[in-house]
């Protein structure tokens, strides 16, 4: 079985694979990948553990993080529906992975790909660009966090409206908290700044969670 042959030991409990419950996503990941379900705060990797396998998320949401010296989290990455994680340029993981929320994963061998990339020229194709892709996105990050309170957060809730299918109406599945790691403010902060944006007719929250866009521009000009 499938299954029998990705599950791995770990000091970690995780859970198992689960029965093909809802559609999963076309291309090498559907076909190759065996899907996993994470309950809420589950650990998915760790740290320095090997990077053997890749991950795409079918349902919910995914944060990477590391933990610093002094105790702090730093938020790396979010990930959403469709999206591809655990891509490292080494043989060990950078970053721990858990799930945001109740979430579908796929997971598949890293040497399988990799060895089917060998012979695919597409296939090889998309694994560039995903690996060009988390390099952007570190870079980008690294930049966000020289910036003010209030541009790192407009910086956030565009990128947000921008993998939402440029919705102006997002559902964030992350806490405040994981945003304020993610953005490396205060909690408070992230607050205080989200009701100056309601305040100010930039932003309207329907709930803590639903964010309507009232003012992209003014987002913008604020992540200029």
């Amino acid at each position: 079985m499938l299954a029998a042959v990705i599950t791995k030991p770990s000091t970690h409990s995780r859970p198992s694979f689960s029965a093909r419950s809802g559609p999963l996503p076309e291309g090498p990941f559907g076909l190759m990948g065996a899907p996993m379900r994470f309950a809420r705060n589950a650990e998915i990797y760790g740290e320095d553990e090997p990077a053997e396998f890749l991950y795409q998320v079918v349902s919910g949401a995914v944060r990477t993080y590391r933990m610093l010296d002094d105790g702090r989290r730093q938020v790396v990455a979010f990930y959403l529906a469709g999206d591809v994680f655990g891509v490292e340029a080494g043989d060990v993981h950078l970053s721990s992975a858990e799930a945001i929320g109740d979430s579908q994963v796929l997971v598949v061998k890293r040497s399988s790909v990799m060895a089917r990339a060998d012979h695919e020229r597409d296939l090889a194709k998309q694994l560039w660009t995903l690996t060009v892709r988390e390099l952007q996105r570190v870079q980008q990050h690294s930049m966000v966090l020289i910036k003010s309170a209030e541009e790192r957060v407009a910086g956030f809730l565009l990128e947000m409206v921008s993998r939402c299918s440029g919705s102006l109406t997002v559902e964030l599945p992350m806490s405040r908290q994981d945003i304020a790691d993610y953005l490396g403010l205060s909690i408070e902060t992230v607050s205080r700044t989200f009701t100056q944006f309601v305040q100010s007719g930039t932003i309207a929250l329907e709930t803590s969670r639903r964010i309507q866009c009232r003012n992209r521009a003014a987002l913008s000009r604020l992540n200029a």
